[in-house]
């Protein structure tokens, strides 16, 4: 179960960024979106074909509902990023970006219960 651990500890590493910068400085959105869509390819291509290498079922079946569940979240980020490049005003721009931080929270937690 190692390299399952380690890509998702790497994954957990990109989104902690992604969040502290989301978080701390001053967004360019054509950036952001650049960065969600590279962590949506990082999950397609290093995380999604673990599942198949787990060889205990019922770690395989918890690993495939996170796998869902993440990828589902993922989309919905992406979806959140290009409402916040949409928006008009500052406050509808921190609203935005708060979603974002809180989708990226909850993207972090579900690694957190993967890696325990």
């Amino acid at each position: 179960m190692s390299l399952i651990r380690e890509k998702y500890h790497a994954l957990k590493v990109l989104l902690k960024q992604l969040h502290s910068d989301v978080t701390t400085t001053i967004v360019d959105a054509p950036e952001l979106l650049q960065r969600v869509r590279s962590l949506q390819q990082f999950f397609q291509q290093q995380i999604v074909p673990l599942v198949n290498l787990d060889t205990y079922s019922k770690d395989e079946g918890r690993l495939q509902s996170y796998q869902t569940e993440m990828s589902k979240q993922l989309r919905l980020l992406e979806i959140d990023v290009m409402f916040f490049q949409g928006a008009r005003q500052a406050s509808t721009a921190k609203s935005r970006l708060d979603a974002i931080g809180d989708r990226l929270t909850t993207l972090i937690e579900y690694c957190n219960a993967i890696l325990q």
